[in-house]
């Protein structure tokens, strides 16, 4: 079980503009709860003009505590979002974040985890995320701590088995993979579903669509060969799957950043 919060920026379009506009950082959660918190997220601005940040996101659940110029504060459980996610921020305002580990949310929620899938959940209350960082954290430690998860193996699992696909690029078909693991596909589709929120397919393409998001921000590449080694049936499957998630072309999402290099 890791023991420092990841340092990748998987799922962040332009993340050198996001650390320029915005405080953003991750930090741990007490570590009776990592083997279902993958870490949190806090975010400060003071912007002088609006900001807009999309993100690619994970196939995982968040709860999030959110201030807006002087509005207050706001909590709402994330499901699995599909599409592309996009936030303005203006102002001063902060955010607290949880991101569960894919499957670490069920022992909490004890439903079926695609309840969430799409949806925006309010959480009911006062402000619980004021103060330093390490004051926000232990808030949120206290309010995971007080909402007591029920005990799931399945969780689990499905937890693994979401770490094998994020960390091995050479899973790119459900039923190889169903097959690797000694398991139905008809099985790892509903564990996904009841677990993660959504089906082992898309967590497979969501996670190499997120591989080239971030090959797109090294540089120019051979777009062919990038779509062949993360398992699309050719270039245009590939750049018409970015475009639909990310809003432009993996070549224009390239050239931007690239005109923002010094």
């Amino acid at each position: 079980m890791r023991h420092e919060p990841r340092r990748d920026n998987r799922g962040i379009l332009d993340p050198g503009r996001l650390r320029q506009q915005v405080r953003f950082r991750r930090r741990m959660a007490a570590p009776a709860l990592r083997r279902w918190v993958e870490h949190y997220w806090l975010i400060d601005w003071d912007l002088t003009e609006p900001f807009e940040q999309r993100v690619v996101p994970h196939p995982t659940v968040n709860v999030v505590f959110q201030a807006q110029e002087g509005a207050p504060e706001q909590g709402e459980i994330a499901g699995v979002d599909t599409g592309l996610f996009a936030v303005t921020l203006h102002g001063v305002g902060r955010v607290s974040g949880v991101q569960f580990r894919p499957g670490g949310f069920r022992p909490f929620w004890r439903r079926p985890v695609a309840e969430l899938t799409g949806r925006r959940v309010p959480i009911p209350g006062g402000p619980i995320c004021p103060g330093t960082d390490d004051e926000r954290c232990a808030r949120l430690d206290e309010l995971l701590t007080s909402w007591p998860p029920v005990a799931d193996p399945l969780a689990a699992e499905a937890t693994a088995l979401v770490e094998e696909i994020r960390a091995d690029r050479t899973v790119l078909r459900v039923t190889d993979f169903a097959r690797r693991r000694g398991v139905s596909v008809r099985r790892l589709q509903r564990l996904f579903l009841d677990h993660v929120g959504v089906g082992p397919k898309w967590v497979i393409r969501r996670y190499r669509l997120q591989e080239a998001i971030e090959q797109a921000a090294a540089g120019p590449l051979d777009w062919s060969r990038v779509a062949a080694d993360l398992g699309y049936a050719d270039q245009a499957h590939l750049v018409r799957e970015f475009t639909a998630v990310a809003g432009v072309s993996p070549a224009a999402y390239a050239r931007s950043l690239a005109a923002l290099r010094p």
